[in-house]
C-alpha cells in the first residue's frame, strides 16, 4: 500500500558523496557501529562527524520528503493513536497528518525499509514519510501516548471482575499476587502515566458515584473521572498491601511507603490514606530516586543568591531557615545544601518526617510520633552524638525551636524549615512560638523564603499585552517603562503542556541575612522596626521582585507573578497585625 517502492540508500555513501564526511571517518564510524550495534546515522552524530540537522536535511533532499520539527507541531490524537505505542517506539515513528487517504508518518530513520514496510502493514493505508529528529520524537512519544484511555479501560475490566457483593478481602489479596490481575495492571499503568507526565503526586478520591484520579503536574491538579466506583476499594487495598499497612483498618489514617521501578527509573512512593465520606482517599507522593544527587545548582537559585547562600551554610554555627508553603521546594534546597556540606570530616544528623531522599554518610532519623520519637526528642539525642551539622525537618513547636536555637548557640550549624509566607515574618514567628527574643537574635543567621512558579511553555509561547488593571499593578514594582514596553509572554496552550500554557517550574527566592539593626529589633520584639530594617538591608529583594525578573525575561507570566506577590504580601500584613496585637497584649 506504499505510495511508491523504496530504494535502498546507504547513508554513509550519501554523506561521502556530499563531502560531509571523509572515507576514513566512515570507516571509523562503521567499526564503532559494529561494536555498539547503533544505527550508522546515530553513530556519526555521536562521534561528532556530522550535525544531526545536516544529516536530516540531506536525507530530506535525497528522499524528497519533508523535514518536520516536532517541537512546534500540532498533533491530532486520533491520528497518532492509529499507530500502537509499541510500534511507534520500536520503529521511531509517529503519525503526523492524513490527506486524501494517505498518512504522513515522521520517522527518525527514513532508510529503515523493514520499519517502513511494517508501518504500512499495520496502518493499512498508503504512507508518506517525513524526517524528524530522534531526540524530539522520543520526548513527543512520552507526551502524546498518555495512558488515560488505558486507565479507563482497565478500570472497566476490574469493575467487571468485582461482584455486586462486598469485597472478599482474602480472595482479592490472593488475586492481586498475580501480575496479570486487573488491579495490578491498572496501578502499573497509572504509575507509568504519572512518570511520563512528570507528576509529583497522585490523588485517588472516591465520590458518591465516581472515582477521581488527579495528578499534580507543575503544581496544578489534572483530573480523570472513572465511573467504576467500586474500583477504589480494590486500588486502596492493593496500595495498602504494597505499603505494608493494615488492610483491615479503614477508620483511621495510615502512612507508609514503597519503591517501584517504572520505565527503568526507581520511584519512591509515599502513601497516605484517609477515611472519607465515601470510602478511603489515597494520596501518593512520587520521588524519583534515579535523578542523581541533589545539588544547589539544580535548585535554579540565581547566581548572586547562590553565592550568598553558600557563604551562609559554611558558617561554623548558627541557625538557617528555609521557609515557604507545602510544595515550594524547601526540601530540595536543604538537601542541596547537605550534599555540598557532606564531607568525611563533617558529622551530619537529620531528623525528618519523612526521610525523602537517602544520602550517603549522613545519619538520617525518621520521626515517629506514635512511639514518642518527635523532632524535639531526636534533636536532644542527636546533640549527644557529636554532630557538626543538624537538619531538623520542621520547627513545629516551642520545644523543638528552643533546643534548635540553643544547639545553634553552642557550636552547631542548624538547618530547618518553617511554614511562613516570607523571610521577614519567619524570625518573628520563632518568637511567637515561645522562643526568647535574645535567643533568636543570638542564633539566627539568615532566612531563605521560596516559591515555585510555572514556566511558560516554550512550545506555545506568545507575546502578552497587560490589561489596564495589570498596568496599574505593575507601577508598584517601580519598573523601567522600557522594560514594560518590551512586553511579557504567556502560553497559548498545546499538546506539550496539556493546554495549560505552562511546562516545568522554576524557583523564586528571597534571602534575608541578619544585621545589627534587625537583631536589635528582634531583642526588643519590635515588629515594625524589624520589618523596616529588613526591607532596607543591602541585598534584600522581595519574592515578588524575583518573580517579576523572570516575567521580564520571558520565563514566566504576569499571572504567576501576581500569585506569588499576592501571597507574600498578604503573609507580611497578616503576620504584622497578629504580632502587633500580641505585643500590645504583653506590654499591657
Amino acid at each position: 500500500m506504499s505510495a511508491e517502492p523504496k530504494k535502498k540508500i546507504r547513508i554513509g555513501d550519501l554523506l561521502v558523496q556530499n563531502d560531509v564526511i571523509t572515507e576514513d571517518q566512515l570507516k571509523t564510524a562503521l567499526r564503532e557501529q559494529k561494536n555498539t550495534g547503533r544505527k550508522l546515522g546515530r553513530t556519526l552524530v555521536e562521534l561528532g562527524y556530522v550535525e544531526e540537522d545536516t544529516l536530516l536535511n540531506i536525507l530530506s533532499r535525497q528522499l524528497n520528503v519533508p523535514f518536520v520539527q516536532l517541537r512546534h507541531y500540532q498533533f491530532n490524537n486520533e491520528l497518532v493513536k492509529k499507530l500502537p505505542e509499541a510500534m511507534a517506539r520500536r520503529f521511531r515513528a509517529i503519525v503526523l497528518a492524513e490527506q486524501n487517504g494517505e498518512l504522513l508518518v515522521g520517522m527518525a530513520d527514513p532508510l529503515d525499509l523493514v520499519g517502513y514496510d511494517e508501518l504500512v502493514r499495520v496502518l493499512k493505508q498508503p504512507v508518506k514519510q517525513a524526517v524528524v529528529r530522534e531526540s524530539e520524537l522520543l520526548n513527543t512519544l512520552d507526551l502524546v501516548y498518555r495512558r488515560t484511555d488505558e486507565i479507563a479501560s482497565l478500570a472497566e475490566e476490574l469493575e467487571d471482575e468485582l461482584d455486586d457483593d462486598a469485597f472478599d478481602l482474602a480472595n482479592l489479596s490472593a488475586e492481586t499476587e498475580s501480575a496479570d490481575a486487573p488491579v495490578v495492571k491498572l496501578l502499573q499503568t497509572l504509575f507509568e502515566d504519572a512518570v511520563q507526565a512528570r507528576s509529583s503526586d497522585i490523588h485517588i478520591e472516591p465520590d458518591e458515584t465516581v472515582v477521581r484520579i488527579r495528578q499534580r503536574i507543575d503544581g496544578v491538579l489534572q483530573e480523570q473521572v472513572m465511573k467504576e466506583k467500586r474500583v477504589n476499594s480494590a486500588l486502596v487495598l492493593r496500595l495498602k498491601l504494597m505499603a505494608g499497612l493494615n488492610i483491615s483498618e479503614k477508620r483511621l489514617p495510615q502512612d507508609g511507603r514503597f519503591n517501584i521501578r517504572v520505565k527503568g527509573r526507581s520511584i519512591d512512593v509515599r502513601v497516605s490514606t484517609m477515611p472519607v465520606q465515601h470510602g478511603e482517599s489515597v494520596v501518593m507522593r512520587l520521588l524519583d530516586q534515579s535523578q542523581g544527587t541533589l545539588n544547589l545548582e539544580s535548585t535554579g537559585m540565581p547566581s548572586h543568591l547562590l553565592e550568598r547562600f553558600r557563604k551562609l551554610i559554611k558558617r561554623p554555627h548558627g541557625m538557617i531557615l528555609v521557609t515557604g508553603p507545602t510544595g515550594s521546594g524547601k526540601t530540595t534546597t536543604l538537601y542541596g545544601a547537605l550534599t555540598e556540606l557532606n564531607k568525611p570530616e563533617v558529622k551530619i544528623i537529620t531528623a525528618e518526617d519523612p526521610v525523602e531522599y537517602r544520602l550517603p554518610r549522613i545519619t538520617q532519623v525518621q520521626v515517629n510520633p506514635k512511639i514518642g520519637l518527635e523532632f524535639a526528642s531526636v534533636l536532644r539525642s542527636a546533640l549527644r552524638q557529636d554532630p557538626d551539622i543538624i537538619l531538623v525537618g520542621e520547627m513545629r513547636d516551642h520545644e523543638t525551636v528552643e533546643i534548635g536555637l540553643r544547639a545553634a548557640m553552642t557550636g552547631h550549624l542548624v538547618l530547618s524549615t518553617l511554614h511562613t509566607n516570607d523571610s521577614i515574618s519567619s524570625a518573628m514567628r520563632l518568637i511567637d512560638m515561645g522562643a526568647e527574643p535574645f535567643l533568636v537574635a543570638s542564633s539566627l543567621l539568615g532566612v531563605v523564603a521560596q516559591r515555585l512558579v510555572r514556566r511558560v511553555c516554550d512550545n506555545c509561547t506568545e507575546t502578552y499585552e497587560p490589561t489596564e488593571q495589570e498596568l496599574i499593578w505593575l507601577r508598584s514594582f517601580d519598573l523601567d517603562p522600557l522594560d514594560i514596553e518590551a512586553g511579557f509572554v504567556h502560553g497559548r496552550g498545546c499538546y506539550q503542556c496539556s493546554n495549560t500554557g505552562y511546562r516545568g517550574r522554576v524557583g523564586v527566592y528571597e534571602m534575608l541575612e541578619m544585621n545589627e539593626d534587625m537583631l536589635d529589633a528582634l531583642r526588643r520584639k519590635d515588629v515594625s522596626d524589624f520589618t523596616r530594617a529588613a526591607r532596607k538591608s543591602e541585598f534584600f529583594r522581595p519574592l515578588g521582585q524575583c518573580a517579576m525578573d523572570y516575567a521580564l525575561q520571558g520565563v514566566t507570566s504576569l499571572q504567576e507573578v501576581s500569585r506569588v506577590a499576592a501571597t507574600a504580601e498578604m503573609g507580611v500584613s497578616l503576620e504584622e497585625d497578629e504580632l502587633s496585637r500580641d505585643a500590645i497584649g504583653v506590654d499591657s
